[in-house]
Parts: C-alpha cells; structure tokens; sequence
C-alpha cells in the first residue's frame, strides 16, 4: 500500500469517527438526570393476598423509603376508568415517585394537601422518620397509630426530601394486570426496577374479600370494566381477571422474557413465606440487595406468630400458616369448586393443588406443591427460631 492510499484511508478514518460522534450527540437526550445508584422494587401483587405484610417487611427497613399503593390515587380520581386506560397514567406516577418527584401527584390530591393525604401514608415507616417526621428513629420500626396522630400535617417537600436519602425506593401495588405498561421503567437507564410477584391461594383471596367486600366495590367494578355482573357473581368474575393477570405476568416473565427484564423478577407465594418468613424474606432481601438485621428478624418472627386479628389494610402480629390455611374450615365447598373452576389455569401454574370434595377440603392433607430444590419446614417456636440466629 502506497503512502498516498494510506494516507487517504486515515483521513476518511477520521471523517468516519467525526460523524458517527456528531450524530451521537445531536440525537441524545438533552439534560438526561445522572443515574442515582437507587435500586427500585415494585411489588406487584392483588388485593388480600399478604401484600401489606410484605408492604411492611420492606417500609420497616433502614434502608427503604417505602409508599403503598399510589395507584390509588389514581384509580378514585380518574372518572369512569378502566383497568387498560388507567395502566399507563399509574405507570408514570410511580416513574415520578421512584424518581422522588412527587409533583405528580397534584393532579390526584386535594389543593390543599400534605403527608397524611396520600394513601395509608402512615403505614410507611420513612414518613414517619426524619426528615419526613423526628418521630421514629431510622434504626427503629415505626407505630402505625403514633405515626397517624404526631407526623400527618408535614408537607410533600419533606417527603421528597426524605425519599432522596434511602438507598432503595419500593411501591406496593395491586392494580397493575400484566408487565408490558412497565417496560418502559424497566428500559430506563437510570432506573434499576426489581419486581417482587407475590400470590396467594386464589381461595385463601377468595375468603379474604369476603371480609371485606364493602372496601373493594369501587376496584371491583373498575377490574370488571364498568358492566354489570350478578351480584353473586361479581367476586368470582373479578377473581377470574386476577388469576389471568398471575398468568399473563408470570408467563411474560419467565417463558421467553426480554433481554431487559430477566434477573429483575422474582415469584413469592405467600404461603411460603408464612411457612418460613425468616428464610423467604431473607431470599427477597438478598435478591434486591438488602441485609437481614437481628431486629427485623424478632419483628418478622412476632408478626407472623401472633395470635391477632386485623381488618383490611391493618398489619397486626398474627399466626401466619394459620391465616393462610384459614379457608380450609371457612368456606363451603360450593364456593372453593367454583373459585377453583375460574383459577384453574393460574392455580395449576402457581403450584396449588386443588380438593374434589368437602372432606379433602377439611383434611390436612398439603395442597401447595414446592418450589425450588428444597422442601420447605414450619417455624413454630421461638426457641427454634432463636437458634438460627
């Protein structure tokens, strides 16, 4: 090759680079945020099924600013909704909030506003420690009803103050149907999104709703579309959408996910975690990059082996396996076949087996099939739980 050739071909080199570079800069983003190194968890589960617990396994942690169900906001403000028109305004509030912008929610709130009008606001543990309120020590789990009465009147400022200085920013939501609407959090560079799916036996749900039917009519009708379903059918239509929207989500993320979703989603079965809390919770916070601390282990073992009784939305320390269980002795038979008819799918999926008459229902025969290379043992006594510390 000749010097003339050569020459030639380093200039034209050049040109290459110098134009490949001008495009990269005209077409990126103008004033793109730097990332923040925050890690953002969302967990996606339905209504009654241990989602406030698993809420609180991460709002009592140091290092979690946590907010449950900012969806809300959304689904009783907008009107006449339904779930598909909703999914995408839900998804850009939670973007903003992971963000720790909480301007988003003045379309959603009264005028005149503060911490104690967002939804269950007092169930956060980070709302009711500085900066957000001197109440609760960081190190230290919060009082749900000393929260409500002494930290209500502090403005959103603070909260978006306090949100910037936790490493890990978690949303609990139950209003979300299927993944792709997330997509777009999880291609976001400057966004590191886990997903925590958490179910629960579709009769256990089942049982649960009943309890409090009154509290779920507004999101029932949304879930149905705003069409009119028997009133003896209502719970077993909306059960229908739940348990297709189990399918839909796990499938999408475990068949053939995307490149961008694999390793950033895990499945939780709530009766797993009442059989073992200690152990599960510990597999969730390692999958989210958390610690375990001697104080959230006392405070998980009391609260799953309680003996209290708690209405919708109110976490209080409770035998665990025995709620779960619970719909074995309360439902008839007539109302556990007819869940099981429209949850077949998702319940086959999620590993619960289904009873073929009364009797099997009342035995105390196991009906969850286990997952992963181990079998799962009962935590019963606070001795045994003493010496896996």
């Amino acid at each position: 090759m000749n010097l003339k050739r050569l020459i030639f071909l380093l200039l034209l080199q050049g040109l290459v680079v110098v134009l490949f570079y001008g495009r990269y800069v005209h077409h990126k983003p103008p004033d793109t945020p730097p990332s923040t190194g925050k890690v953002h968890v969302l967990v996606l589960s339905s209504w009654r099924s241990g989602s406030s617990f698993m809420g609180q396994v991460f709002s009592q942690h140091p290092s979690v600013f946590y907010l449950m169900e900012p969806a809300w906001h959304v689904w009783f403000t907008v009107k006449s909704p339904t779930v598909r028109l909703l999914r995408m305004a839900v998804r850009d509030v939670m973007r903003s909030i992971f963000q720790c912008d909480f301007s988003v929610m003045d379309s959603y709130l009264p005028e005149q506003h503060n911490v104690s009008s967002l939804f269950m606001w007092s169930h956060s543990r980070a709302l009711c420690s500085p900066p957000a309120c001197p109440l609760t020590p960081r190190n230290q789990t919060s009082s749900q009803p000393q929260c409500f009465q002494k930290c209500d009147a502090r403005g959103l400022q603070k909260v978006e103050e306090a949100c910037g200085t936790y490493s890990h920013v978690v949303l609990k939501e139950v209003r979300f149907f299927e993944l792709e609407s997330l997509y777009p959090l999880l291609k976001d560079p400057n966004m590191d999104l886990r997903i925590i799916h958490l179910v629960r036996d579709p009769r256990a749900v089942l049982r649960s709703r009943e309890e409090s039917a009154s509290s779920f009519y507004k999101d029932s009708s949304i879930v149905l579309g705003q069409r009119k379903v028997a009133a003896a059918e209502v719970q077993y239509q909306v059960m229908q959408e739940i348990c297709r929207s189990h399918v839909r989500i796990n499938e999408r993320a475990v068949l053939k996910p995307p490149p961008f979703l694999k390793g950033r989603y895990k499945l939780v079965r709530y009766e797993d975690v009442a059989r073992s809390p200690l152990k599960e919770v510990n597999d969730i916070y390692e999958f989210v990059g958390l610690g375990m601390t001697p104080q959230l282990e006392d405070w998980i073992y009391t609260l799953t082996h309680g003996k209290g009784k708690g209405p919708a939305f109110q976490i209080t320390s409770r035998n665990a396996t025995n709620v779960s269980q619970a719909w074995r002795t309360m439902l008839p038979y007539s109302k556990v076949k007819r869940v099981q008819e429209v949850c077949e799918g998702a319940m086959s999926l999620l590993g619960y087996k289904t009873v073929k008459s009364e009797k099997e229902q009342r035995l105390g025969i196991d009906l969850l099939v286990p997952q992963g290379p181990y079998q799962f043992s009962w935590v019963s006594t606070k001795k045994e739980h003493k010496s896996k510390r």
